[in-house]
């Protein structure tokens, strides 16, 4: 159960999307990883809204295998998980074809591909309520939640992606700013002064501050997905670019890219820690969406697309390898 709730949370699935999106295939990765940046600011702010306390916060016999320091609810992981593994479901049954993999493939029945999609969601879940850190209750709400982001995602993610095309360079970094300000108002909007569990036994512990832990979370999140829309803004203005080529190149760009990375944390990190956090990850999502591309188009190990974006109207997950 531990291997399936590492697997459902959002480092794994970043860690994962980072790697297609340099590397195999842009588009779609970009497409997930901006869903999952936005699933992760709402989830933040909803835990803080309901600041309602995990189930073996007001149990201090109670047991659990993992402990986390923010609010239960809505379960992070179960949201994830429906909002990640739907959107691949849906390219896959789309497009007749995993992600990344080139030449055309048999059209593959949507049972055969939700089936496993659907497996993996209920077992996210499921990990969680065994290592005792979230209810069934808040892991269904993590559930609806993600699937209320899917359902946008998917039925109107095509017009508003052609609609933030028609914009300025200007407006659609203006846009992004104005959505992690947004996110970060409602986060400390929705600061409360804890209950009567606001010193909490874990592993026998004294811990307090979960408003903190869960400030600090949307404050990363909120980062997070301003930086990943203004750089891919940035690089569609640019020309986008195609993860084709021999494999070592490809495999060449992960050092490039992860060295960057590197230098942000360690520089941004000595900050004082909220606008750190907020700092670190809005440059991160910068680099990841723009810096590191224009650095392998530059090195030579990518090379800008041709045409350089899908016309207007097109589905906002094509396929690009």
């Amino acid at each position: 159960m531990q291997a399936a709730s590492f697997i459902g949370g959002t480092g794994f699935y970043l860690s994962l999307l980072v790697v297609a999106f340099w590397c195999v295939s842009p588009r779609p990765a970009a497409t997930v990883g901006v869903a999952l940046a936005l699933s992760g600011t709402v989830n933040a702010v909803l835990k803080l809204v309901f600041a309602q306390p995990r189930p073996y916060w007001n149990d201090p016999q109670g047991m659990a295998h993992a402990a986390e320091p923010t609010f239960g609810m809505p379960s992070g992981h179960a949201q994830a998980a429906v909002v990640v593994w739907g959107l691949l479901a849906v390219h896959v049954t789309r497009r007749g074809r995993p992600v990344g993999l080139p030449g055309p493939l048999p059209a593959l029945r949507p049972g055969w591909v939700w089936a496993p999609a659907g497996a993996v969601i209920v077992l996210v879940g499921v990990s969680r309520v065994y290592l005792g850190v979230h209810s069934a209750g808040q892991v269904a709400a993590g559930w609806a939640v993600g699937a209320v982001l899917l359902a946008g995602v998917v039925r109107f993610g095509p017009r508003l992606l052609a609609r933030w095309r028609a914009l300025r360079i200007g407006w659609q970094v203006t846009l992004s700013a104005a959505v992690t300000l947004g996110a970060v108002a409602g986060a400390l909007a929705a600061l409360a002064p804890p209950g009567e569990w606001g010193r909490l036994l874990v592993d026998g512990a004294a811990v307090a501050g979960p408003e903190r832990a869960g400030l600090e979370d949307a404050l990363q999140a909120a980062g997070l997905l301003g930086g990943l829309a203004a750089g891919l803004s940035v690089t569609a203005r640019r020309g986008w670019f195609t993860a084709g080529g021999p494999p070592p190149r490809r495999a060449a760009r992960l050092p490039v890219g992860l060295a960057g990375l590197a230098v942000i944390n360690l520089t941004v990190g000595f900050g004082p820690a909220p606008p750190a956090l907020l700092c670190g990850r809005l440059l991160s999502g910068l680099w990841i969406g723009a810096g590191a591309v224009e650095v392998f188009v530059r090195a030579g190990l990518a090379r800008r697309s041709t045409p350089a974006l899908p016309r207007t109207g097109e589905p906002a997950m094509a396929e690009d390898t």
